[in-house]
């Protein structure tokens, strides 16, 4: 069964449930059962082992916690006698034993029902006279991992939730990331560690502070499962949205992670992970979305901690958080002399150009570019993602860069590095195949500048090439007959006073002597103007599309005449047909 029959055999469940419940409420019902079965169909080959165990150690009065997850062979057990198929043995009391099977899961299952809200959703359902046609179609689908691959099971979820979030008009992004997006940033991720990864019994940390449905963490997971089968990769993540966290928590329990490594709260306001470093990241934070919520945490701790917090190169406005998640991860770098970290986060346009020199955001750009660690900026296609179709960059950042990379900054356009789906799902009308994302890692590996035609499509530069200096030019208050009036005291008596009508800025490239470009730029249009080097600032921005645009010259005005020539005659014979 591939994941779109799944799930849309699991949609079938929503016929159901029509007139009974809202559309936008079908996810609260479907969803949970749907984790429910996974875990029933994962049990089940050691179901009685684990009974078996759990009454002879309950007989001699030990903690049977650690037999029984040796015996379920899982990080999770159920010690009740019941399971799914039992259920249906008994319709009339299917809602108590359902309660009791649940209550049969270790703790950390329980959690994820409770998440949920899954209780209320059961005792809704048996007052409807449902529960028992609703739990019987979950039993009749077959969702044990040797039918359902883990990562077929990830994309069923992501599917339905996407349906969900359609349905009640969300925002389904919020929720999850294009799997071949998360491919490519993978791959980047790991491109220059291939060598360390495939040394028998390497132990890595992966951190994803936007965990959403785990999507990220598995498929990094895969990549180095096929890579290296002998490799473990440590999964740590954070989410917001309940039902998210839950299915993430899920995901991880059936994989065999450590799930207390998965924190539900905000990242911002409750760090799940303080003073923890990882060997990689990747986010795929919401896009411009506002941290008011969090403002006050986030001002405390970068006005009481600076550089020692989270937040010390400066704030974003309120209006957009992107830049506030590209701090976070850099905080949990672990340091270069300890072997270093690297991360990719999705961005919109934004954070690349937003804000003038002294800005929070330019000041933050400031920060990443002048200690080195912006590997490489991807621009992708627009109409990747579920939720949008505006234009988006992957940003990969390390404090470990080969020496070769030191100083520089790869800029790759993939904008055109894209195939038609065949059916578009929400705003996602395109996807990257595996030649692109295979061209992709291949320009970002070899390092290189590329072009396709005229057009580059890879291209270095000095991380300074994207700094300048906003430069403020004065010129002299006059009276009526053009005569200069001095100052009268202060550090400006006898000196021309600035007119400030008159005052204007420049931004002169890091790169470019702030004088020589006064006197080239300036002083011809405006000889008795200065600079006031007091107002200087230091700024940086990252103007992605202007370094791959190509001037493609107009046509010859010959040819334009002679088209508006031949559109004016045939617009004069329609009307002579007319007044005929």
């Amino acid at each position: 069964m591939n994941h779109q029959s799944l799930s849309a055999f699991i949609w079938s469940v929503a016929d159901l449930l029509r007139g009974d419940y809202k559309q936008s409420d079908y996810g609260k019902i479907i969803l949970p059962f749907t984790v429910l079965r996974r875990l029933d169909c994962v049990l089940e080959s050691t179901k009685a082992a684990v009974l078996a165990e759990h009454e002879e150690k309950r007989k001699l009065g030990l903690n049977a916690d650690p037999f029984l997850l040796r015996k379920a062979k899982q990080s999770f057990y159920n010690i009740s006698p019941l399971d799914m198929k039992k259920l249906m043995g008994d319709q009339d009391h299917i809602k108590e034993n359902l309660f009791s099977y649940i209550q049969g899961f270790s703790e950390a299952v329980r959690d994820i029902f409770e998440r949920f809200e899954f209780y209320a959703q059961i005792d809704k359902l048996a007052k409807s006279g449902l529960l028992y046609q609703v739990t019987e179609k979950f039993v009749n689908v077959d969702l044990h991992p040797g039918k359902v691959s883990n990562s077929q099971m990830g994309l069923v979820f992501e599917e339905l939730i996407r349906k969900f979030a359609e349905i009640s008009n969300e925002t389904a992004g919020e929720h999850f990331t294009p799997r071949e997006v998360i491919r490519l940033m993978v791959n980047l991720l790991f491109i220059e560690d291939d060598q360390v990864l495939a040394k028998a019994g390497v132990v890595r940390t992966i951190y994803d502070p936007t965990a959403g449905t785990g999507g990220m963490l598995s498929v990094a997971g895969e990549y180095l499962e096929e890579h290296n089968p002998e490799a473990r990769l440590t999964m740590f993540g954070q989410e917001l949205n309940p039902e998210s966290y839950a299915i993430c928590k899920a995901d991880m329990l059936i994989k065999g992670q450590d799930v207390a490594n998965i924190v539900f709260g905000n990242t911002f306001s409750e760090d799940g992970h303080p003073h923890k470093k990882f060997d990689y990241m990747l986010s795929n934070p919401p896009f411009g979305v506002e941290w008011k919520k969090v403002e006050k945490e986030v001002r405390k701790e970068y006005e009481q901690q600076g550089f020692n917090g989270r937040f010390g190169a400066g704030l974003p406005r309120v209006s957009d958080g992107s830049l506030l998640f590209l701090m976070h991860l850099i905080s949990k770098m672990r340091p270069a002399n300890d072997g270093g970290s690297r991360f990719g986060i999705v961005l919109n346009g934004s954070p690349l150009f937003t804000g003038g020199a002294g800005s929070g955001e330019s000041e933050i750009r400031r920060y990443v570019l002048e200690n080195d660690l912006v590997e490489a900026i991807i621009g992708l296609p627009t109409d990747m993602f579920y939720n949008t179709g505006i234009s988006t960059y992957v940003w990969i950042l390390s404090n470990r860069k080969l020496a070769h990379r030191k100083g520089t900054v790869q800029l790759i356009d993939a904008s055109g590095f894209w195939q038609k789906m065949r059916k578009s799902l929400g705003s996602k009308r395109k996807e990257l195949s595996d030649d692109h994302i295979t061209e992709i890692t291949r320009l970002f590996g070899q390092f290189i500048e590329a072009s396709e035609g005229k057009k580059p499509i890879s291209r270095i530069f000095k991380n300074s090439d994207f700094g300048y200096r906003t430069i403020t030019v004065e010129r002299p208050l006059k009276d009526e007959n053009g005569k200069i009036i001095p100052g009268e005291k202060g550090k400006l008596k006898g000196k021309p006073q600035p007119d400030t009508s008159l005052r204007d800025t420049e931004n002169v490239p890091l790169n470019e002597d702030v004088e020589t470009y006064f006197k080239r730029e300036v002083l011809p249009h405006a000889p008795d103007a200065w600079i006031d080097h007091d107002k200087t600032k230091v700024g940086y921005e990252i103007p992605f599309n202007r370094h791959f645009y190509v001037f493609e010259p107009p046509r010859e005005l010959a040819a334009i005449d002679a088209d508006l020539k031949q559109c004016t005659d045939r617009i004069l014979t329609m009307i002579k047909g007319l007044t005929a």
